[in-house]
């Protein structure tokens, strides 16, 4: 009993398990199987169950194997003889992932709704970094500067991604497999199609074995989640790297920041470094389900119970880890005259050089060329780049202005890039997208 009771882990499931339970009562009576006096006891002993739960005066006791069998044992101490009816029907099989789909359908919206917190943190910062620039990086190592706005709005896209494939997971959710029975149906006149209209479903299944052997629905989620924390963990990281000293480029307020046990002078990104660290338990999870998935045969198989603690532990992980991420994205404070500073060396206007010959018709190869050479030589001290770049007569005194402070960014002028005017159209993008999103998940809250 202690090996197989899964009831510390799906006790969560009571209030959608009431739910099913309600629509699937009603469902017998609109097919005779059950006389409407019978309806009425089994709902009125649910509503008192669900009292009982929402007070949190449910009692579990030690024989309960699950949240289902708790709460068909209270219903039938409520009901007497007639609570022995509610399973008319149904299997725990097509009863349980009911419930988990209620479950996840619900808490996708609520992570929804953080995921678009998060990216509206990001649009904000970039409104607040206005015109101001910093190095843009490739392998970690300074390539071009770039807008500060364009560096965070690179991760608000990825994020309104993570949201697009939430959204998207939540279509294969939102569909009922109450009326498959344990697999294969049932000879009674079941309403598995009215059933799924009270409980609010898009669908009903279609295949009575596959709706209760699919977890596709729970390892998507997962790998949605995973996704997301990647995200996260990726941003997480950048934090933590221009919040140090090396790069000076953000300040951590110190609400969303701990001190050292021994070393006063430290101020740590905790919240940055968990939110790259909880990316590998994400990951975990998937890679756990994937694996008890692969070698199930049909229909339904105990190793199923197994998707539940992996999957209830990314979703409490990832609505801690949101909200913590868009409070310290709100709080950071930008250090602009250090990152221009960082962005203003001459060795980042080599492609603006580059970029100059070609205009003037000299193919781009030889024109990388010429600038590459001439940044090796103002490396091996034969003079500032910008000097030697004005002595060479196929660029000459014209291609002095690229060197001036900001001219980079503001010359740079290709749609979607890390220019003024392209980042000026691409926040009106990521506006409309945003709010587009947020549409989309008011649509699906039910």
């Amino acid at each position: 009993m202690t090996f197989t009771s899964s009831l510390a882990s799906d006790r969560r499931l009571a209030p959608d398990d009431v739910r099913g339970s309600v629509a699937h009562v009603r469902g017998l009576g609109r097919a005779g199987i059950l006389s409407s006096d019978e309806v009425a006891v089994l709902l009125a002993a649910l509503d008192e169950v669900a009292s009982e739960l929402a007070d949190d005066r449910f009692v579990f006791e030690e024989s309960d194997e699950d949240v289902h069998t708790a709460i068909e044992r209270r219903l039938t101490e409520i009901a007497g003889d007639v609570g022995a009816k509610v399973h008319t029907g149904r299997s725990r099989n097509d009863q349980v992932a009911t419930a988990l789909r209620l479950h996840l359908r619900r808490r996708l919206v609520a992570i929804g709704d953080e995921l678009a917190s998060l990216v509206d943190a990001l649009v904000q910062r970039a409104a607040d970094a206005g015109d101001h620039y910093a190095p843009g990086y490739t392998h970690l190592q300074r390539a071009q500067p770039v807008l500060v706005a364009h560096q965070l709005l690179a991760h608000a896209w990825s994020l309104l991604r993570d949201l697009d494939r939430l959204c998207d997971a939540h279509r294969r959710v939102d569909v009922s497999p109450l009326g498959a029975g344990a697999l294969g149906g049932s000879s009674l006149p079941l309403d598995p199609d009215g059933v799924a209209r009270e409980l609010l479903f898009s669908a009903r299944f279609s295949n009575s074995i596959d709706a209760v052997a699919d977890r596709d629905f729970v390892a998507e989620v997962l790998f949605v989640l995973a996704l997301a924390g990647v995200h996260a963990s990726r941003l997480g990281e950048e934090i933590v790297l221009y919040s140090s000293e090396e790069f000076g480029f953000y300040r951590l307020d110190d609400a969303w920041a701990t001190g050292s046990s021994m070393l006063p002078q430290k101020k740590n990104p905790d919240v940055a470094e968990l939110a790259r660290g909880k990316s590998g338990r994400l990951i975990g999870h998937l890679t756990g389900l994937l694996t008890t998935l692969k070698g199930l045969p049909l229909a339904y198989n105990r190793d199923l119970q197994e998707d539940k603690e992996p999957l209830f532990d990314a979703l409490d992980q990832i609505d801690r880890l949101l909200p913590a991420l868009s409070g310290l994205i709100g709080s950071l404070s930008f250090d602009f005259e250090r990152m221009e500073a960082a962005a203003d060396v001459p060795t980042l206007v080599a492609i603006d050089l580059a970029e100059f010959l070609v205009a003037r018709g000299v193919p781009f190869r030889e024109a990388h060329g010429v600038v590459g050479a001439l940044v090796r030589r103002s490396l091996a001290g034969e003079g500032a780049l910008s000097e030697l770049a004005v002595a060479d007569p196929r660029l000459g005194q014209a291609c002095a202005a690229l060197f001036l402070p900001g001219s980079s960014v503001k010359r740079r002028q290709s749609p979607g890039g890390g220019g003024i005017e392209a980042v000026g159209e691409q926040r009106i993008e990521v506006g409309a997208a945003l709010a587009a999103m947020r549409a989309r998940l008011g649509a699906l809250a039910r």
